[in-house]
């Protein structure tokens, strides 16, 4: 699911990140989990939320740049390499700590699941950010039919641009929430209530969203990942940030 690539050196926001607006999120019920799809997905519920707001795209590699240039913070593992550290690609190669230290410098949290889900969902619990239509080449960057490998039917062999895929958008109009690259998000890995106990709970942090490398089973609005916070070698794994309203 989540890729590593080894390369060398070669290889409404009031404007807290430049060129990337905050895109308010209002509150009420929304339906979180499904009954249908893998174990840790269960059990799907109504869920009172609050309301927040949530950054247009992921990341990019310039936002993040700017952020390593004022605070000396370490860059990203592939801020030099061709193709996934261009300026206007999602950032790639971060921890869970470089992510959460990101969005804190701005005064922003990475999202809760349930807040990551509700952007993506919608409040009637979307299969996909857009509707219930499968993605095809159109609405987002994707991998092979089998997993986990790339390939460019939909333009790109590795990682898009942050603001590509407008065809994908939620009907708030947040870009890429399903495709792209998978997102930190601040949870730490649990079941769900009343789902069974797994031994990575309390270990991993949860990866959201799908990647470019993702097939079909893997590339859904409800798919929980769990990784290892301290990692941050994945050339697939990325984030953004929200912030609440109240």
């Amino acid at each position: 699911m989540v890729i590593t690539l080894a390369f060398g050196a070669t290889a409404a926001d009031g404007g807290l990140i430049a060129a990337n607006p905050l895109i308010e999120i209002p509150a009420g019920t929304f339906i979180f989990g499904r009954d249908d799809g893998p174990e840790n997905e269960r059990p799907r519920r109504e869920v009172e939320g609050q309301a927040f707001a949530i950054n247009r795209t992921e990341i990019t590699n310039r936002q993040y740049g700017l952020f390593v240039k004022e605070t000396g913070h370490r860059a990203a593992f592939y801020a030099n390499h061709p193709i996934l550290g261009l300026d206007d690609r999602p950032v790639v190669g971060v921890s869970w700590e470089d992510a959460d230290a990101f969005c804190r410098h701005y005064g922003l949290v990475l999202p809760s699941e349930q807040q990551y889900e509700r952007a993506a969902r919608g409040p009637k619990g979307s299969a996909f950010p857009w509707g219930e239509v499968p993605p095809g080449n159109a609405r987002a960057n994707s991998g092979a039919d089998a997993c986990c490998s790339g390939d460019a039917r939909d333009g790109y062999p590795m990682t898009a641009p942050a603001a590509s895929f407008p065809d994908g958008a939620s009907k708030e109009g947040v870009l890429n929430l399903v495709g792209n690259v998978w997102e930190w998000t601040r949870d730490v890995y649990a079941p769900y209530e009343g789902g069974t106990a797994a031994r990575s709970a309390g270990l991993y942090r949860v990866l959201r969203g799908g990647s470019w490398n993702s097939d079909p089973n893997h590339l859904t609005t409800t798919y929980r990942l769990a990784y290892d916070p301290e990692f941050r070698f994945s050339a697939n794994g990325g984030f953004r940030c929200v912030r609440s309203t109240l």
